[in-house]
């Protein structure tokens, strides 16, 4: 990306002065899919002096703008913001030139693990959150690119490194929702041939969300896999998307306890440990992640 100050050199045109995580994204967005872009910041337009192919974001009221009163909103009641906008219309587009298999679920994907938020919270929609911590959101990280008081950061620049940051974060969500879509057919294929209350996996990938969609799933109480630190590994699954309670936890007396003092308690060895709150247990083997599954499941 390289930012210009005569706006006739500019291609791509948005907002100055403070920034927030809509138009940055946008920009992120903007500048992989359309390749190094020439963008200029400003702190107003008017659209009638603004050639037809260069695309303006988050100010002047046009197509890729959200600060008018008929806003478009999703199915689901949250309203686009510029990033949304400007994701809505390249976004397939973009998922192509990159050669990106299931194009319709990875978009669909990608708007709900990070557009859909972003664009909530720049309409004034923010999340509830009981906490007696401090919790930000990636919104919340993007105002902290904007010029500390007392410094003397250039905005433009501290723009340039929250876009390069964007840029990063949407790859990664990206390559991760990329991931999802995978499992989420190896898991579906696995869930229609199970009739055990366990799913057993060749290689740890992405389950649980796919297991709590699928009425065909409500029997699966456990997902065994091998860990990536070595050994098995045994997770609970939860009772649904909504309640985070496991559908059958490990017994209460081995909470917390691991190696000897778990083998004595469980009889099972090889049992390595399991998680004070009951959803994890690992084991050095396979076979006693088999004799864990039948103990319980018994």
């Amino acid at each position: 990306m390289k930012l210009v100050t005569d706006i006739k050199k500019a291609k791509y045109i948005t907002h100055s002065g403070t920034m927030h995580a809509d138009e940055v994204f946008a920009t992120a967005f903007l500048d992989l899919y359309k390749k190094d872009i020439t963008l200029i910041r400003v702190p107003e337009i008017n659209n009638k002096d603004i050639k037809e192919d260069v695309i303006v974001y988050d100010i002047g009221r046009a197509k890729f703008d959200h600060h008018q009163e008929d806003v478009d909103i999703r199915d689901n009641g949250i309203k686009y913001a510029s990033f949304g906008l400007i994701f809505r219309e390249f976004g397939k587009k973009y998922l192509k030139q990159e050669k990106v298999n299931d194009i319709d679920e990875v978009f669909a994907g990608i708007e709900k693990e990070l557009v859909e938020a972003i664009d909530a919270i720049d309409n004034g929609d923010f999340p509830e959150i009981i906490a007696n911590y401090k919790v930000k959101t990636i919104s919340d990280i993007i105002k902290m690119f904007n010029p500390s008081y007392g410094s003397n950061q250039d905005e433009n620049n501290q723009f340039i490194k929250a876009v390069e940051f964007a840029k990063i974060i949407f790859l990664e969500t990206l390559h991760n929702v990329i991931g999802k879509v995978k499992a989420k057919k190896i898991i579906e294929e696995k869930i229609k041939t199970t009739k055990n209350n366990y799913l057993e996996l060749d290689k740890y990938i992405p389950f649980e969300e796919t297991i709590l969609k699928s009425e065909e799933a409500n029997h699966i109480l456990f997902v065994m896999y091998p860990s990536n630190r070595g050994g098995y590994g045994i997770k609970t699954i939860k009772k649904s998307l909504e309640d985070k309670t496991d559908r059958l936890p490990f017994p209460e007396a081995w909470a917390g306890l691991e190696k000897e003092e778990l083998e004595k308690v469980s009889g099972i060895k090889n049992i390595m440990f399991c998680h004070k709150n009951r959803f994890l247990v690992t084991c050095k083997t396979k076979k006693a992640a088999y004799q864990v599954l039948d103990k319980i499941l018994k």
